[in-house]
């Protein structure tokens, strides 16, 4: 594809397409209405479905739905709507249902600013909806990587069976940057993969490995869903000899991967004193107040993380026995810096943070390293 001018929401919406989605459900929410407004003209050119949804509620229920059908299913949101969708989202990861859900994060609590970006969702992004439940985060920093990670999350979520978040904010949605997309079928695509026949098939074995594979309605398969625990076949269970064996699959499913779903970037500076982690809108702030003060005399590294959740224990660890501080930018009040603290102790960070819907100044981070 020829180079464009590209917004970040834009570059969703053609990630989307490229990793096969086929399906979108959603509610119009500012600052992430341009991903609905594109696959609305673009998915029926592809044989694609796109409905507009009476709320967020609705919509998280609507992909659930087309996964379940065989079609990869992605819904984009923001703020008070992503808050809506957690029920659904919980029923996403009992149900094991693959999905991606896009939230362009704006500024809360409520209504807030719905125009301005923020980072203020990353511990709903894990916490949000009741349980104990598996989840993955992704957080791009660029448009580019709007469009690649968005792959990302549909192959993970394909390969792992489980909803995935692609968490980005009204900075990197809204902004535009030249971008030149490769050819679709040159990606690495992942697709799903029956091995058993239907009258064989057992939609949530234990005895698979950490992830059954998944069959389509309307394909043959017929089972079993349910949001109550549940029995290999999917049928409800209180029998704690069923229940634990799903518990311990369900929740090491991602954890015995780690080495697939975690990915950093890393720009590091031998005998660094200092090092900036960052995601999202922060990392570009801070890459530029990482070269000013490498070109002042200081010595620092970084460390960008595009996988949220699960978080980058080792590799953050891993950074903090390197150095004597650790600096988190982050347009909150401090969210994932207490991950950063609890893995490299708590004086070791120091926070720079900011809740008014601007973005993090390469100054503040500056700063931070100078002093």
């Amino acid at each position: 594809m020829a180079v464009s001018l590209m917004q970040g929401n834009e570059a969703i919406g053609w990630g989307a397409l490229a990793a096969g989605c086929r399906f979108f459900a959603g509610y119009p929410i500012t600052p992430s209405t341009e991903i609905a407004e594109m696959l609305s003209r673009e998915l029926p050119k592809v044989g694609g479905t796109f409905i507009q949804m009476e709320d967020e509620i609705a919509s998280m229920a609507a992909i659930i739905g087309a996964s379940v059908g065989g079609l990869k299913a992605m819904t984009a949101t923001s703020g008070p709507g992503f808050s809506l969708m957690q029920e659904n989202l919980g029923y996403a990861a009992m149900t094991e249902v693959p999905c991606v859900i896009v939230n362009v994060q704006r500024l809360g609590p409520s209504t807030g600013r719905a125009t301005a970006g923020s980072q203020g969702d990353v511990m709903q992004a894990r916490w949000g909806t009741h349980g104990d439940h598996p989840i993955i985060a992704i957080s791009p920093t660029s448009v580019r990587q709007s469009f690649d990670l968005t792959i990302k999350a549909f192959n993970l979520s394909e390969q792992y069976r489980t909803p995935v978040i692609l968490l980005t904010e009204a900075i990197i949605g809204h902004m535009r940057e030249p971008v030149d997309l490769p050819e679709f079928e040159t990606l690495e695509v992942v697709e799903r993969v029956v091995t058993s026949s239907p009258d064989e098939y057992v939609p949530f074995s234990n005895e698979m490995g950490d992830v059954p594979p998944l069959a389509g309605f309307g394909q043959g398969y017929r089972y079993h869903i349910t949001g109550l625990f549940h029995d290999q076949m999917g049928f409800p269970t209180q029998r704690l000899d069923e229940i634990n064996p799903w518990l311990e699959r369900v929740n090491n499913k991602l954890n015995n991967h780690l080495d697939e779903i975690v990915m950093v970037e890393e720009d590091i500076q031998e005998d660094a004193t200092v090092a900036i982690v960052a995601y999202g809108a922060s990392a570009r702030s801070a890459r530029h107040a990482l070269k000013v003060a490498r070109s002042q005399g200081h010595r620092a590294s970084m460390l960008t993380l595009l996988t949220i959740w699960p978080f980058p224990e080792v590799q953050v660890e891993k950074l903090g026995e390197r150095v004597e501080r650790v600096i988190v930018p982050e347009m909150n009040l401090g969210q994932l810096a207490l991950e950063v603290e609890r893995m490299v102790g708590r004086r070791k960070v120091v926070r720079v943070n900011r809740a008014d819907g601007e973005m993090v100044t390469p100054q503040m981070i500056l700063d931070a390293i100078e002093g």
